[in-house]
């Protein structure tokens, strides 16, 4: 006779059904503790042999090591540019999310440590804390400072592109030149946005362009800021008939003056400080690990912060594309990068179009080779974002990120994480368990840490998440200490 799939055994006049922990009667042997069986892991070819009681494992190994599997205990390998070219994900991009303190630019930076033992080259476009500078220097990278005296960016030097022009001919040769000069009006009307608060006008942004055009057909050397202002002041024909002035010189003025002011707030050390007022102080180099470092600018300067991350963006995504020109004349290897936008929201909050500017900046990693890695708190981050085009464009980044990963969250942001991916309540129930900060675990160091730190769910699209248990080298713990600046014994002692 058999029960529910099982045989049941006659015991006197009454059936008994086994369960999984054996006959549940009084003297029967009945387990109330199962142990978990020993569990190894193979290749096919490995366990072959074993068929059929090998069973496949749900933790990928597609990337980088990044620990263990929480409910399984299998090492998990993961990262967005090896999980794209294995088809797990539709582009080379993850969104990390996590309240402070749990682990989240730790996990960041083990990735692209990762990733560059892999060959692929890591660009921190902005890091506002100086989180990714060791672990850069460790890479053999290199570190640019920006703002308050420390590190200059001129906006208007063609860098890269002038050196690879130098090296082409034909469209690729014209395909490079255009795509600096666009590159270097997209930063100037950021700049300017950034310092107004809105946008430039039309007729301001054909006067850039054209003044731009006429700058580099006549300058000797690399020009500043100043000199593209002398070119608008100079009242020229071509920038006349832009305006209409008619030939009046005071109307010219006055349909130019906003401008030129704004131009001038740029390197006069007002609200944008002075970092764009000099020569660049070091060019980035794009066949090694680097960093823009801009710790050195307070949150209390936020278009300061701003300012400086949207010129590492464009100087980056700039530098990247003439890489790529390059590799496909044959001039360069063939390199892919990943870029990581670390605390990106602080620069989207500053004015109406800097979210125009970065979502054209992060739409075509796919095409250009480049894999990105977006961080953030929470979704939450972009309610500073005052439009609400703005703000609704802002929060889709993590909608089209490729991978999501999640640290330690509030139970008021599950339901806008929902809406972006399919969340079980296990899933939710996690999250904020690791959130919890009354909950203190030991690490075994003799010190306490929360008890959500190095934890993080990864959603795959909408397939049940991954959940991980982040595991270090001790390089990683070396170069991945975020608090340095306090005295947390042993371990902090031996990083500084």
């Amino acid at each position: 006779m058999k029960l529910f799939g099982r045989k049941a055994t006659p015991v006197g006049q009454v059936f008994i059904t086994p369960t999984s922990r054996g006959f549940k009667r009084a003297g029967s042997g009945y387990a109330s503790y199962v142990d978990a069986p020993q569990e190894w892991r193979g290749t096919s070819r490995q366990v072959c042999g074993l068929w059929p009681f090998a069973a496949g494992s749900g933790s990928p190994l597609a990337g980088v090591p990044l620990g263990t599997n929480m409910l399984t205990g299998n090492m998990i390998g993961l990262d967005p540019i090896t999980a794209f070219k294995r088809g797990l994900i539709p582009n080379p991009s993850a969104y990390f999310m996590s309240l402070p303190g749990l682990g989240k630019s730790t996990l960041v930076g083990k990735m692209m440590m990762g990733m560059n033992a892999y060959g692929i080259v890591p660009i921190t476009l902005g890091d506002v804390k100086g989180e990714h500078v060791a672990r850069t220097r460790a890479m053999d990278g290199q570190v640019i400072p920006l703002g308050n005296g420390r590190g200059y960016l001129n906006v208007l030097d063609p860098g890269a592109s002038a050196k690879a022009a130098a090296r082409l001919s034909g469209s690729l040769r014209d395909e490079v030149l255009e795509e600096a000069h666009m590159h270097r009006q997209a930063i100037l009307e950021s700049l300017i946005t950034i310092s107004r608060g809105t946008p430039p006008s039309e007729t301001e942004v054909t006067v850039l362009d054209q003044a731009l055009r006429m700058l580099f057909a006549r300058f000797i050397g690399i020009p500043l800021i100043p000199d593209l202002i002398q070119v608008i002041a100079s009242r020229p024909q071509e920038l006349r008939e832009i305006v209409l002035d008619h030939g009046d010189d005071e109307r010219y003025l006055n349909a130019t003056d906003e401008l030129r002011r704004s131009l001038g707030g740029l390197v006069s050390g007002g609200r944008l400080g002075t970092m764009f007022s000099r020569h660049t102080t070091e060019e980035l180099d794009f066949t090694r690990p680097s960093v823009f470092d801009l710790s050195g600018i307070g949150d209390t300067l936020p278009a300061q912060q701003a300012a400086g991350m949207l010129a590492a963006w464009s100087a980056g995504f700039a530098g990247v594309k003439i890489a790529q020109i390059l590799a496909d004349a044959g001039l360069e290897p063939r390199r892919n990068y990943v870029v990581v936008l670390d605390e990106f929201w602080r620069a989207l909050r500053i004015g109406r179009g800097i979210v125009d500017r970065a979502d054209s900046l992060t739409r075509l990693n796919r095409h250009e080779g480049v894999g990105q890695l977006m961080v953030s708190h929470t979704l939450r981050d972009f309610d500073t974002v005052e439009n609400e085009a703005d703000r609704k464009k802002a929060q889709s980044f993590a909608e089209r990120s490729g991978m999501i990963i999640m640290g330690g969250l509030p139970k008021s942001e599950m339901d806008a994480i929902s809406r972006i991916r399919e969340m079980t309540q296990a899933e939710r129930n996690m999250l904020v368990s690791w959130a919890d900060s009354k909950k203190i675990t030991s690490r075994g160091t003799g010190q306490s840490a929360p008890y959500g730190r190095g934890k993080f769910l990864i959603k795959l699209g909408n397939a049940p998440g991954i959940p991980l248990n982040t595991r270090l080298t001790e390089i990683e713990k070396r170069v991945g200490d975020t608090n340095l600046r306090w005295d947390m014994g042993p371990r902090a002692a031996a990083v500084a």
